[in-house]
């Protein structure tokens, strides 16, 4: 199911093998995905090649400078007739989201996702509603540098599980693309293959996926690492160490495993990690590359015997 699903998406969307497989490990382990890139690379393809691939209930924001909170979770509209208010669900009430261009939008807007993406409810004039299960947001944002954009605070950035950055395709693969568009092959045509039952039996499976007390200790000596970096302001929190101990056990199922190596760690930290990372004002000033220090400091964690 897992290979015919990877398949299904890669029909349109063109890219990297890589790129589909870690938005399926933050599916089958319960994550939010944060899409990055210029305009017109593929992120919104993508998110939408999966929510139509999986029979799920599907929402979609586009997030703009005027959008309100109440777009997002909701609100309470008072009924004439009933005497009563009653609740109109929000663009949130789905089981995949796509916040498209999040970083479009006011902070105030963009923080009326924390408690969605973070405990799987939306609490509108004090009332709880419980979102659908399986859910996923699935957020696309232009780079920060672009005009219009609003960078996301920290909070926000450290309830996705991966940031995922797409570039520029390669001349094989646009050809593709273009061949595809030429065909009438679009994310208007993809059809379900996979259902919402389907994808919670696998997130339980995922949930089993023996991981040994050592090799959770090298995932969390993994992220005092990065806490440790002077070059850092910010280190991997608590909640990193948590999602990627989830996501290892997703990356030990994909490939058809029970237990989770320290090699599925390694595989995953990258993009667990990069996101939440913040350099100092002088390693800015003196052009470190954050990513290269994280790969460092990956390697030379000890990895257990």
């Amino acid at each position: 199911m897992i290979n015919k699903l990877k398949q299904h998406i890669g029909e349109y969307f063109v890219g990297k093998e890589e790129i589909i497989e870690n938005v399926l490990i933050c599916l089958l382990s319960g994550g939010h995905i944060l899409l990055e890139g210029i305009p017109g690379v593929g992120k919104t393809t993508l998110a939408s090649a999966l929510a139509k691939s999986v029979k799920c209930d599907f929402g979609r924001i586009q997030f703009t400078p005027d959008t309100l909170p109440t777009d997002v979770m909701g609100t309470e509209i008072f009924n004439m007739k009933t005497g009563e208010f009653e609740y109109r669900e929000g663009a949130v009430m789905h089981q995949i989201v796509l916040a498209d261009e999040i970083n479009r939008t006011s902070p105030k807007t963009q923080a009326s996702l924390l408690e969605a993406m973070a405990e799987g409810q939306t609490t509108v004039s004090g009332v709880k509603h419980t979102l659908p299960q399986p859910f996923m947001v699935i957020a696309t944002q232009n780079p920060v540098e672009f005009m219009g954009t609003y960078p996301l605070p920290e909070a926000q950035i450290d309830r996705f599980m991966m940031k995922i950055t797409l570039d520029y395709p390669e001349e094989d693969e646009e050809i593709r693309m273009t061949k595809n568009m030429l065909d009438g092959k679009t994310v208007d045509t993809v059809e379900s293959i996979v259902t919402a039952e389907d994808v919670i039996s696998m997130k339980e499976q995922v949930k089993q996926t023996a991981i040994k007390d050592e090799v959770i200790r090298y995932a969390r000596n993994m992220a005092e690492m990065t806490r440790n970096e002077k070059r850092f302001v910010l280190g991997a929190s608590p909640r990193a160490v948590l999602a990627l101990i989830r996501a290892s056990q997703a990356k030990a199922f994909l490939e058809g495993r029970d237990f989770v190596k320290p090699d599925d760690i390694r595989a995953v930290a990258p993009n667990i990690f990069t996101h939440r990372l913040t350099l100092t004002s002088e390693a800015k000033i003196a052009k470190e590359n954050k990513d290269e220090i994280l790969r460092r400091l990956i390697r030379n964690t000890k990895i257990p015997l």
